[in-house]
């Protein structure tokens, strides 16, 4: 009976979740051994004829998950019960299943096939956000609203602005990626303690050709285990990726309170229910569910950083830190993409919302474009920085608009004129390279998309 909510269906897509499936984790296993067994045959270690049984038999259709339970409930050792039950498939020819090999050079390398999808996977869907990204860049490229720090309005930006550095964030995690997978998607043939001694003269020559079949790197060296800074570092990038949807979450929850209003989630108003007794709500949830999964998420890279110290060439406690922290850091990091792709795509803009809000501090906002119109006549930067600091006090004290408070100022009409100061007080004028580094970023992105093999 399904029990967390992974199992149950709640959360991950059906293709990341197939990915690790308990059948689909033994049949790699067995993919391993029937490499292992092809291998072996290669340097004349087997008969030909025995290691084809293998390779035949190494399959779900032969290996039942339920005989492999039922020797493990026997002898408490689920590598062991696989060998034995494909052992038992294979007939004569079972003697050289799992020749010279230790578990985990089959767990490890097993592993290393689930990466190598999972990071497919994951890296689509990562090029997915990036290109919805890009066009939500160029759209809305000068779509004007206030930029803000601290929680409080700063200067002018363009929306576009915004998702162009969110492009930038999803570019830079596809690199980490693509460099991550050179040293996670590694598997081995090393036998018990890394001296490859169980797989005799050819054991170099072994672990090349199964490594080859199985279309994934060989470990340069390695104890009985792959070394877990490996698997540390595929775990904390799943962690940095979900902390940057769970920014992008954040943020447009923020800017979804009626307070704001000006980003929102779509919301199907046919359906769904934003609350089970306020008729009227229309929360962020599927934005506040990824900030919620992104702690989890981040919660396993404690359990995948104590796992890179082992006892000599290898003790027992990763493996069940294992068990759950690589499929659940692959599920959620994968899920979580397909939910900010779609929140993304289908965001609600209320541009109207965003020039009302630009207003909401009377000009005041203005007042770095106020101060560095007074420099260029000559005043001094720090004289205009204080002369301004206190004229916006006084806007704001006597609820007059800032325009207003700087025409009456002596020291501000006599080196500007009023369309001077009006021209200041547009945040229209004061955009900087806004515009233009949005699109060097979907220019430079899309080149890099280009390399990558991208439309």
């Amino acid at each position: 009976m399904p029990i967390l909510p992974v199992d149950t269906g709640r959360y991950g897509t059906g293709e990341m979740l197939k990915l690790f499936e308990e059948e689909t984790r033994v049949q790699k296993m067995l993919d391993v051994e029937a490499a292992l067994a092809w291998a072996h045959a290669e340097v004349g270690n087997i008969p030909r004829k025995d290691a084809e049984v293998i390779v035949t038999m190494a399959s779900l259709k032969h290996v039942k998950l339920s005989r492999v339970k039922e020797i493990e409930r026997e002898i408490k050792h689920d590598v062991a019960s696989l060998v034995r039950a494909c052992a038992e498939a294979c007939g004569p020819s079972g003697a050289y299943v799992h020749l010279g090999a230790t578990s985990y050079d089959i767990v490890d390398t097993a592993n290393a096939l689930q990466f190598k999808d999972a990071l497919n996977l994951i890296e689509r869907k990562l090029n997915d956000l990036e290109k919805i990204l890009m066009e939500k860049a160029l759209r809305y490229k000068d779509t004007l609203m206030m930029g803000r720090t601290h929680g409080q309005h700063a200067l002018p930006i363009t929306l576009g602005f915004k998702f162009a550095v969110w492009t930038r964030e999803v570019s830079r995690h596809i690199q980490r990626l693509r460099q991550c997978r050179e040293r996670v998607v590694v598997g081995k043939m090393s036998g018990a303690v890394g001296t490859q001694a169980g797989f005799g003269v050819n054991a170099a020559k072994i672990q090349e050709l199964v490594m080859r079949r199985l279309g994934v790197k060989a470990a340069d060296i390695s104890t009985q285990i792959v070394q877990r800074d490996r698997y540390a570092e595929f775990v904390c990038l799943m962690a940095m990726i979900a902390s940057s949807l769970d920014n992008f979450a954040s943020e447009i929850r923020e800017l979804q309170r009626p307070e704001i209003g000006e980003l929102a989630e779509a919301f199907e108003v046919e359906k769904q229910v934003g609350s089970s007794t306020m008729p009227h709500k229309r929360n962020p949830e599927t934005c506040e569910r990824i900030c919620g999964l992104a702690r989890i998420v981040r919660s396993l890279t404690v359990p995948a950083l104590e796992n890179v110290p082992t006892w000599g060439e290898r003790d027992l406690t990763q493996s069940s830190a294992e068990r759950f922290i690589l499929p659940e850091a692959c599920i959620l990091a994968d899920y979580m993409l397909f939910l900010m792709s779609n929140i993304v795509a289908n965001l609600r803009v209320d541009e109207q919302r965003m020039l009302k809000n630009v207003e909401l501090t009377e000009g005041r906002g203005m007042s770095e474009a106020v101060m560095i119109a007074l420099t260029e006549k000559g005043m001094n930067r720090q004289e205009a920085h204080e002369l301004l600091r206190k004229l916006t006090i006084k806007s704001e004290v006597e609820k007059r608009h800032f325009r207003q408070v700087l025409i009456e100022n002596r020291a501000i009409t006599e080196r500007l004129s009023k369309k001077e100061i009006d021209e200041a007080l547009d945040p229209k004028n004061y955009l900087g390279t806004a515009l233009k580094q949005v699109e060097n970023i979907v220019r430079k992105t899309g080149k890099e998309r280009h390399a990558r093999g991208l439309g």
